[in-house]
């Protein structure tokens, strides 16, 4: 009941560092701005829960406490919830307001700093005896390794990536009309059209893989679980931090953001948990332990 008590306190204090963020940076507004406003509460909240809910989880089961465990929660949240999806905005979204945009990475900062330190504060773990952070000895690993790791990530999320993007988002009407594009027929040939005129995407998506392994790497220093907890961790994190495309707002349509909806969420679940699982080592239990040693 504690917990419960303190994950609402948090949600809470998540809501208000949005209402805070909101009218600290004045985003542009269209002329339907304050009609969706109106209607956005209860989706904020119930957006606000999601998130709140994950990373109370992922402060929880932290090893990590005080400040250290602060800065990864603000990096964490920051880095899922704005840097990531809206580094894709700069890419794609390409009518919005003059402004914009550099508004939406400062509002996530402003929702971010507070509402990493009071989550900490409110869920106990302002202080403990493993607020050290020392390196992961399973971090150690072979630069062969790595490299096959980092490149095996990269090949899933471009195919993650382009395929949930072609088969979920592209081939809904909604999507392609207010993004100006059409359908080829076929995912090779979409893909084709991708190659001939926008071939700096593929390394662009690489770039962006390469950001997310580094944001679930941190999840694993923070949480040195075992290997299926922390990719189920890290998935639903990816996932859940989606959860804004609930929100109404004036640039983009409902039908264009549900689309989105479908398509990041189970996409960046899969991800997250590959990335999880692949990058988390096995622990050996005790006795195995101690007979590697003796060996």
């Amino acid at each position: 009941m504690l917990v419960a008590v303190r994950v609402i306190a948090v949600t809470v204090v998540l809501f208000l560092c949005f209402a805070l963020a909101a009218a600290l940076v004045r985003l542009p507004a269209s002329s339907s701005a304050s009609d969706q406003a109106r209607g956005a509460a209860l989706p904020l909240l119930a957006v606000c829960f999601l998130q709140a809910a994950v990373m109370s989880y992922l402060i929880l089961r932290s090893h990590w406490t005080g400040w250290p465990l602060a800065a990864a929660v603000f990096v964490v949240f920051y880095g899922v919830m704005t840097l990531m999806p809206q580094s894709d905005s700069v890419v794609f979204l390409t009518r919005l307001p003059t402004g914009t945009l550099p508004k939406l990475f400062v509002m996530g900062a402003v929702i971010a700093a507070p509402f990493s330190v009071l989550a900490v504060l409110i869920l106990g773990k302002r202080k403990g005896e493993s607020a050290t952070v020392r390196q992961d000895p399973q971090q150690r690993r072979p630069t062969s390794e790595w490299i096959w790791k980092v490149a095996l990530i990269t090949l899933a999320y471009v195919c993650l990536y382009f395929t949930f993007g072609y088969y979920v988002a592209w081939r809904n009407p909604a999507i392609r009309a207010y993004y100006g594009g059409v359908d080829e027929g076929t995912f090779w040939a979409h893909m084709g059209t991708v190659m001939r005129t926008t071939l700096w995407l593929i390394p662009f998506q690489v770039l962006r893989a390469l950001c997310w392994a580094t944001l679930a790497l941190l999840v694993i220093r923070m949480l040195k679980r075992d290997r299926l907890e922390t990719a189920l961790v890290i998935g639903l994190l990816f996932a859940v931090m989606t959860a804004p495309l609930l929100l109404p707002n004036p640039y983009m349509p409902e039908a264009v953001r549900m689309a989105h909806l479908v398509e990041t969420a189970p996409s960046n679940f899969i991800f997250g948990t590959f990335i999880g699982w692949l990058l988390t080592q096995h622990r050996q239990t005790p006795s195995l332990a101690m007979q590697a040693a003796l060996q």
